[in-house]
């Protein structure tokens, strides 16, 4: 459940695109860092009483290194301009019936200027889709993709296993202007486009933002278990079967490592196992990359051997992709490995970038 904290803001520390990062005293002198969305609760200042949801911090978890500030309570922010009574700025709910549900402009709905646009599509017209586990290998995709098509138009679509606000990401504010746009589908929000499910996000991306790949990831903070069945990345299969039956051409990339002290993701990841195994029903290119040491390459090879009765296993070649991910303009991080410590895992993405981007011309 949630646990309490006031206190009062004592500094501003970094901001990004959708996010501001505080310093908070609360009243026994103790200091919490804590989070800030402006487009929710507004712009903090020093001196301002601040109400924090303090569990993820205090729990320790891992991407929960915040308090994340729940209201200015004595400088509320004013109403958004529109009429609450009408519908005209959108009526899409998300994080819906929790205390800062946004009511958001769905990028299909009535008053939204794409409506006439979406609302007979039905096709994908074969966009490459990259499905990855996390949100670390959206910039190794991204850099694979522009490796040898730097004009690529790469869409993001951020889906709700992990963090909800696509404000909590500092990788996906680095990269504003490299992408056409970021939609963020079902209880996600806060991306250049609101989509409430992924089909709708995914023909967004093609008819809207005209992309020519789109990457499907959740946001930062994956849930696991410990169990075949137990983590938020499972939704990578699902989203297997939505990039097909909508007419697009589904791009598996594999979460590989060598470096993972968890035996279950040594090699491929069970995950990518029993996402691509078990939930996706529907045939995808599943991308292995050329260039792996060959007792890795010799473990990948029979973790996707039983994968091959329904996927298309397809080896790319690796060459120059190195320097492209050194040339990435946002930090790349995977459980706290950067790219030497966990090269495998970055370059098994930006293969399947590199694929994607062949396949679309």
């Amino acid at each position: 459940m949630v646990r309490w904290r006031t206190g009062t803001v004592t500094a501003l520390r970094r901001q990004w695109h959708g996010a501001t990062e505080l310093d908070v005293a609360l009243p026994d002198g103790a200091s919490m860092r804590a989070l800030a969305y402006p487009e929710l609760v507004g712009h903090p200042q020093p001196g301002d009483r601040v109400l924090l949801n303090a569990g993820a911090l205090l729990m320790g978890l891992g991407t929960g290194g915040y308090a994340l500030v729940v209201a200015l309570p004595d400088r509320l922010p004013p109403d958004p301009p529109a009429d609450a009574g009408t519908r005209a700025a959108g009526h899409l709910v998300k994080a819906r019936y929790t205390p800062l549900q946004p009511i958001l402009l769905g990028v299909d709905e009535e008053a939204s200027p794409h409506h006439a646009l979406l609302a007979d599509a039905d096709d994908l017209a074969g966009l490459p889709v990259v499905t990855a586990d996390l949100h670390s290998a959206l910039p190794a995709i991204l850099a694979g993709v522009h490796a040898d098509a730097p004009d690529r138009r790469v869409a993001y679509l951020l889906t709700d296993g992990g963090a909800l606000p696509a404000w909590f990401s500092r990788t996906l504010a680095g990269l504003r202007g490299h992408l056409v746009g970021t939609i963020s589908v079902g209880q996600a929000f806060g991306g250049d486009l609101e989509a409430s499910t992924l089909h709708t996000g995914l023909l967004a991306a093609r008819h809207v933002l005209h992309a020519d790949v789109a990457i499907v990831a959740q946001g930062p903070g994956n849930l696991g278990t410990g169990t075949r069945w137990g983590y938020s990345g499972v939704a990578v299969g699902e989203a297997v079967n939505a990039v097909a039956a909508l007419g697009g051409r589904p791009v598996g990339s594999l979460r590989i490592s060598a470096a993972d002290p968890r035996p279950r993701h040594q090699g491929v990841s069970h995950h990518s196992l029993t996402a691509y195994g078990r939930v996706a029903l529907a045939p995808a290119d599943l991308v292995v990359p050329d260039g792996l040491d060959p007792e890795l390459a010799a473990q990948v090879d029979a973790a996707t051997a039983p994968l091959a009765g329904r996927h298309r296993i397809v080896r790319v070649d690796t060459d120059g992709l190195d320097a492209a991910l050194r040339a990435s303009v946002v930090p790349l991080s995977t459980m706290g490995r950067g790219l030497d410590a966990d090269h495998a895992y970055f370059l098994a993405a930006a293969a399947a970038g590199r694929h994607a981007a062949r396949l679309a011309g």
